[in-house]
């Protein structure tokens, strides 16, 4: 039986159609929804976190060398994948892009592929989201990994931010919040509608299609914005989880165990993060990744079904189901 139960992960590409950013704007005035924070939003906020994110991984934010976001994109050209024998002459092996690859060749025929929504920080667009999602349909499959899966930056900045919930409204609707009613602290309550605005932003104000069909992969390092208290962290990470479970999507998380336990730390059983899927980097090699498919979960109740490494400047990921 397959790990993972959402229909994002039967291995069923969704429609591909993307729809305008004027499309996607009229959606959600349609359901009576006004956005607060504006898609592209200017540099990041201070982090309270201070620890750099790991050197083996292509996704992790850059703001200096962000793109400009209105300027014209080419279509991305594709790059072979390295050889090797422990390749075996099998693409079984997926790739992650995003903003920092909106200029490079792109690998191959990747098994699968996972794009990046965000242009570096959790409140903005990756100026190629649809061109990379146009490359990551020639995704050959072969694993038990989605062919094409997202994801997205994540943070709780608090009032270092340029937004923050001042309520427990959001999307047109007041939210069912686990940890109370919002009033505008830098609290547990604030935090989760912040998480839960941020992945409603990223499933319809990024025209993304079909936001359902996929799996949504929260990106998890030290690099972006933190809390010094872990409890909010958990409750920002647990409102995207939650808004993205209610649209029936799937939900992972990635990171590396040491800056999980930095930022989250222990995940409760009743928290809907204890048993997502982990997606864990840091190894170097295609054998390291194979061999990191036994390290711990993020999260007790998960497993691990994705490990990634760097090779010739591009993240290359290895399915462990």
């Amino acid at each position: 039986m397959s790990f993972f139960s959402s229909a994002a992960l039967r291995n069923k590409r969704p429609t591909r159609q993307q729809a305008t950013a004027l499309l996607s704007f009229l959606i959600a005035t349609a359901v009576g929804f006004v956005p607060g924070p504006r898609l592209d939003d200017g540099s990041p906020p201070r982090s309270s976190v201070t620890q750099p994110s790991p050197a083996t991984s292509a996704t992790g934010p850059a703001p200096a060398a962000t793109p400009d976001p209105t300027s014209s994109v080419p279509a991305p050209t594709t790059q072979a994948q390295p050889a090797g024998p422990s390749w075996g002459g099998t693409p079984l092996l997926g790739n992650d892009v995003s903003w920092p690859q909106c200029t490079a060749a792109l690998p191959e025929d990747p098994a699968f592929a996972i794009v990046g929504v965000n242009n570096g920080l959790a409140n903005t667009t990756n100026p190629c989201l649809h061109e990379q999602l146009e490359w990551a349909e020639t995704a050959l499959g072969g694993t038990a990994q989605p062919e094409v899966a997202l994801y997205v930056n994540t943070a709780n900045p608090g009032h270092d931010g340029s937004w923050w919930p001042r309520s427990n409204d959001y999307g047109g609707q007041t939210v069912a919040n686990p940890y109370g009613t919002c009033t505008g602290g830098e609290d547990a309550a604030c935090a989760y509608m912040y998480g839960y605005a941020k992945a409603f932003d990223d499933a319809f104000l990024r025209t993304v299609s079909d936001p359902e069909e996929y799996l949504w992969w929260l990106d998890v390092e030290t690099g972006n914005t933190w809390s010094r208290d872990q409890n909010a962290n958990r409750a920002d990470l647990e409102g995207m989880t939650d808004f993205f479970h209610s649209i029936g999507a799937a939900v992972g998380v990635y990171s590396t165990g040491s800056q999980w336990g930095q930022i989250v730390g222990t995940v409760s059983e009743d928290s809907s993060l204890y048993s997502l899927p982990s997606w864990l980097a840091g190894a170097h090699t295609v054998d390291g990744a194979k061999s990191n498919c036994s390290l711990p979960p993020l999260t007790s109740g998960g497993k691990v079904t994705l490990t990634q490494f760097v090779a010739k400047g591009f993240d290359y990921n290895y399915s462990c189901i």
